[in-house]
């Protein structure tokens, strides 16, 4: 008890992520005290490869905050946040200027990391910051293991930047009688499953045209990302290429011929924009470099049960030459295969319900309305 209680009255030396104010008080919420500090004999790296820090002994002084009078509970929101990453507490000695110096506490990595570039945190802030911000409140509102954390992380930031996407999306100008989601009222959150994807079951009442209130309903949604599909179009061959591979959803169905075709396409990374992904995935699955970019549409697929939001295009590529290639990345094990078709054949199998994936009957009807402009 009392070896626990000379430990939980040592303040905290933060570094990295949580010296950047919002997400710190995502994390360990207010009321505690804020000063800057150094810990002499260590530097604050990126870890390669990754998004957050890591210290390491070396020449000079990490800088960071001292953070002082933080309670019970703000203390196990901040070891549970920091041993999803693997990190646990460890004693330091830092210094504050004109104060001295002060035992503390730190987060380090348990096992072996391996540090990349000198931690910036402005920069990390400019391009993680919010995305981290929502993945925390997120994350601590509804893991309760630093096990489960770990595995969520990245479809926590993946499901925070298409949040932060969503309420960055402009007005709706033509469209006035919108309800918002201040209409909808959440009673109860359930989390049945959660893994890269998610599912949630709510108990939710939601405003009705006539200005009432709903009765409370049971809602559930798949938790996806957001996605971008492109379909690349030769306007010298008046050709297209799509991709073939086996897919989860004809399959469970029931479906005798679960590969399809469709257009090249995959989750938008946190961090990454819409083209980057686009140019991105073209790479990955067709191993093929893309020229000017159409925008189609950016839709909801499956709004009634599915969070996913896709942004499609149709890009200007050479495709003389092509077709048959196999691609996909190794460690996601996919296996898909890449197929040149002539617009009208692509027409004809839609027609026979032979392509029958939405992204790509979208995609293919804007084509032929803008094919003899692309030409």
């Amino acid at each position: 008890m009392g070896r626990c209680a000379v430990a939980m009255s040592k303040p905290l030396f933060l570094y990295g992520t949580l010296c950047h104010a919002p997400l710190r008080e995502a994390v360990l919420g207010l009321g505690h005290f804020v000063r800057e500090a150094t810990l002499p004999g260590y530097r604050v790296h990126r870890v390669e490869g990754g998004d957050y820090p890591v210290l390491q002994p070396g020449a000079g002084r990490a800088v960071g905050l001292l953070v002082e009078g933080l309670d019970a509970e703000a203390r196990a929101r901040a070891d549970l946040f920091e041993a999803g990453f693997g990190y646990a507490l460890r004693d330091v000695t830092v210094e504050v200027e004109d104060r001295g110096t002060f035992a503390a506490l730190s987060y380090m990595p348990e096992g072996k990391v391996a540090p990349g570039a000198d931690w910036n945190l402005a920069a990390w802030a400019e391009q993680w910051g919010d995305i981290w911000v929502v993945a925390a409140q997120d994350a601590l509102a509804g893991v309760p293991e630093a096990s489960k954390l770990a595995r969520r992380w990245p479809m926590l930031k993946q499901r925070a930047a298409s949040a932060l996407r969503a309420s960055d999306a402009p007005g709706h100008e033509q469209r006035t009688d919108f309800t918002t989601a201040r209409d909808v009222e959440v009673i109860r959150k359930r989390h049945p499953y959660a893994e890269y994807f998610a599912l949630e079951d709510h108990d939710l009442r939601f405003r009705r045209f006539d200005g009432t209130m709903s009765a409370p309903v049971r809602r559930a949604g798949f938790i996806g990302g957001d996605a971008v599909s492109v379909l690349p179009y030769d306007p010298a061959l008046d050709a297209v290429l799509v991709v073939e591979q086996f897919r989860a959803g004809p399959f469970l169905r029931g479906d005798p011929r679960p590969w399809t075709l469709e257009p090249i396409a995959g989750r938008i990374d946190p961090g990454e924009s819409v083209e980057q992904a686009l140019r991105r995935e073209a790479v990955e699955e067709a191993g093929l470099d893309l020229g000017r970019l159409h925008h189609v549409a950016d839709y909801y697929p499956t709004p009634g049960a599915v969070s996913e939001f896709l942004f499609s295009y149709v890009a200007e590529a050479q495709l003389s030459g092509r077709g048959g290639e196999i691609g996909g990345v190794d460690h996601e094990d996919e296996d898909i295969r890449a197929h040149v078709l002539p617009f009208d054949r692509l027409m004809t199998l839609i027609a026979s319900g032979e392509a029958g994936t939405g992204p790509l009957v979208l995609t293919a009807f804007w084509l032929a309305a803008n094919r003899e402009r692309l030409r």
